[in-house]
């Protein structure tokens, strides 16, 4: 039996691993080398070349750091908020605190194609349009309800002796969430850090819908600018270009894959 689960896991493996070895081979080879027929033959080694080509022609430079500072800053925002409402909600006890999660959980209700449009309405009203002020905004309260999910079912687990003896002890509200709460939901933290950050950097539709300039609009709908009638650029060099932006997320995942797994078991000591 052991023997079948493992030659299944195999196939699957392999299964997923077709469409990654399919980018890298047609992402090294040379412009004039691709063949729409020999998809599955490696022909020649042009990464880097392809590599220069999508970066300079899509002008990734521009939003790289556009796209890392929205990484970075709406996710740990996203996890401080939503590690306060899970403590007050949980931990506190907040009034009404059921009613409070369904409120914040609720915004993920909608599709986000639902809310464009009066989303986009509202930034180019407020002068938010085209900012990187508006973008971290944004990206912040749609990673808030997921944080607030995950970390409000981590403090379920942790047992209310803990909040009284600190409060015996003397302990601050403020200071209990921050020098005991949060450093027990270490794991936790990072891993929905790493998720929102991957969600974040791979966005589409957002950044296509609220930014225009080049030093707001990040990396993904940037990319997208291969492929336009205007982009002009061969199919080697655009499967470069995706291969190169996803490097990022799958560095991450690898230099946190400790914290990350800690982090499913979600308030298993």
């Amino acid at each position: 039996m052991s023997r079948v689960k493992t030659v299944v896991l195999i196939v699957l493996g392999l299964i997923w691993l077709a469409p990654v070895y399919l980018l890298v081979v047609n992402a090294s080879k040379s412009v004039d080398g691709y063949d729409a027929k020999t998809v599955w033959k490696p022909a020649g080694f042009s990464l880097f070349a392809n590599f220069g080509d999508a970066w300079s022609k899509a002008a990734l430079g521009d939003t790289l750091v556009a796209t890392t500072m929205y990484s970075v800053i709406a996710p740990v925002l996203a996890v401080l908020i939503g590690s306060a409402a899970g403590y007050a909600i949980v931990v506190l006890r907040l009034k009404r605190g059921f009613l409070w999660f369904v409120f914040i959980f609720g915004g993920t209700i909608f599709p986000l194609q639902m809310i464009l449009m009066p989303l986009f309405s509202g930034y180019a009203n407020s002068g938010l349009y085209d900012t990187r002020t508006g973008m971290i905004i944004v990206y912040t309260a749609i990673s808030v309800p997921f944080s607030a999910f995950v970390m409000r079912n981590f403090f379920t687990g942790i047992a209310r002796s803990v909040f009284e003896a600190a409060v015996v002890d003397g302990g601050g509200l403020f200071r209990i969430f921050r020098s005991i709460y949060l450093p027990m939901a270490g794991s936790a933290l990072a891993a929905i850090f790493i998720l929102q950050a991957t969600f974040v950097w791979n966005d589409l539709l957002l950044g296509l819908t609220l930014s225009q300039s080049e030093s707001v609009r990040p990396i993904m709908p940037a990319l997208t600018g291969l492929q336009s009638t205007y982009g002009g650029a061969s199919l080697p060099t655009v499967l470069a270009g995706g291969l190169l932006v996803s490097l990022p997320t799958v560095i991450l995942f690898l230099a946190a894959q400790r914290f990350f797994s800690r982090g499913l078991a979600l308030g298993q000591f």
